[in-house]
């Protein structure tokens, strides 16, 4: 008899993978017994979350990678087709039988993590506070194929700062939370969760945690969240910072659109960040394109793990090499184990498809382009790292946010930032919201 799973059993098991403390916070501060999925839409309630997957998922995981069926070779000798063969082959094989996700887990088990309904949607987050007194409140966003095991490595160096060679005085508070329909968020079943209800989310998050001043940082979605944050400019917001900036000039912009020549007296900086963007438009695009058009097309995502991995690997040209090299065996701020525990995340959570979707909602009503010039009216602080998507340049990120109160070009790091390079990018976040601290 075939003891296979259904897929119908395995989804009902991964919803199985809360473990939540019988008691919720509320926001007045006393406590009661709330079941986890017992809260009321819209409440204040703020209730102990904890990841426990059941073994059987696990082995389903590892039996579903063993059993993959694999294509041929690339008929190239690159990376032009995809990604390659090779380098999937090599992440199979580390998945399906050495990776342990519960040493991820235990990671974020060791945090403190939380659940509170907001607008309708579950939303997932991180919570830190710092020892230090007049810790600066931070809400640090991530992206796609990102979640906030991006994240995790920042939080030390940022809460205590004095472990790190910085000063009490740059300490922040960090909270991170999950995008609606990524990770241990709940997946939106509507349409119309785009990045201003995000952003609008996020500041009941932190008035809803005591909050009357914060700051706020990201990359990829994160960056448009903190963008648009920049832009409603809620009296509680201070400030933004952006590793992945909207500085891209109107006649930049139309022409790279449009596929035309670069606008002509351009400086070097500015050509190489053309240059840089030419690319990923002309060759970067295709992942976003289907999930801004037919994300629930998708299908393949949450049926086959090496099928998500190879699509999570494919972000972008720069990132998707740099992740191959770990494949390789060469050293990179990530490790093999740091890869397949996102690509995990996704995977448990079942969160391929409905992670795609804040694609398709973006499309909708968004009326400028990712790396587009938005109105950010905050002050605002730039984080160029040379790998990134593009490199924005000192004199557009200048004219793009008129209270640009920090600007530095760093000697390495991919789209990733915080993940790969979480020295360099603490320091700046601390460096970037210097600026902005005074008692809060």
């Amino acid at each position: 008899m075939d003891k296979t799973k259904t897929p119908e059993d395995i989804d009902h098991d991964r919803r199985r993978f809360v473990e939540t403390a019988a008691v919720g916070v509320a926001a007045a501060g006393t406590f009661g017994l709330f079941p986890e999925r017992a809260a009321a839409a819209d409440d204040s309630t703020i209730r102990p979350f904890r990841v426990s997957f059941p073994d059987a998922d696990l082995a389903e995981l590892r039996r579903r990678v063993n059993a993959t069926k694999w294509p041929e070779r690339e008929t190239v000798t690159d990376e032009t087709q995809g990604v390659q063969l090779a380098t999937m082959q090599k992440l199979a094989s580390y998945w399906g039988t050495e990776h342990d996700w519960r040493k991820c887990e235990a990671r974020l088990n060791a945090l403190p993590q939380f659940m509170t309904q907001i607008d309708g949607l579950d939303i997932h987050f991180i919570h830190v506070r710092s020892k230090h007194e007049n810790a600066l409140p931070l809400i640090v966003t991530h992206g796609w194929p990102g979640s906030v095991i991006e994240q995790l490595k920042i939080i030390d160096p940022l809460t205590n700062p004095t472990a790190h060679g910085a000063s009490a005085s740059d300490a922040f508070d960090v909270v991170i939370p999950s995008l609606p329909g990524y990770g241990f968020s709940g997946k939106p079943t509507t349409t119309g969760w785009d990045v201003p209800r995000i952003a609008r989310t996020w500041v009941t998050l932190m008035k809803r945690l005591g909050y009357t001043r914060f700051v706020a940082a990201g990359g990829d979605w994160g960056a448009q969240v903190v963008d648009e944050l920049g832009v409603q400019a809620p009296p509680e917001l201070l400030g933004i910072h952006t590793n992945m900036p909207g500085t891209v000039p109107a006649d930049v912009s139309k022409a790279l659109n449009l596929h035309e020549p670069a606008p002509a007296g351009l400086s070097a900086e500015e050509l190489n960040a053309w240059d840089q963007l030419d690319f990923f438009y002309k060759k970067g695009l295709g992942y976003a394109n289907e999930m801004a058009l037919r994300p629930q097309t998708l299908y393949g995502l949450a049926d086959s793990p090496v099928g998500l991995a190879a699509w999570i690997l494919d972000h972008d040209d720069r990132s998707y090499k740099m992740l191959a090299r770990v494949f390789d065996g060469q050293p990179e701020g990530l490790t093999r184990d740091d890869i397949l525990d996102n690509i995990t995340l996704y995977w448990l959570t079942n969160t391929a498809v409905s992670s795609a979707r804040l694609y398709w909602d973006h499309s909708v009503t968004a009326k400028k382009g990712f790396f587009d010039v938005k109105g950010v009216a905050t002050p605002v602080a730039v984080s160029a790292f040379p790998s990134e998507i593009y490199t924005a340049p000192r004199s557009w990120a200048e004219k793009a946010y008129p209270k640009l109160i920090h600007y530095n070009k760093l000697p390495k790091g991919t789209h990733f930032a915080a993940w790969e390079q979480p020295q360099f990018y603490s320091e700046e976040v601390r460096a970037g919201f210097r600026p902005l601290r005074k008692p809060i």
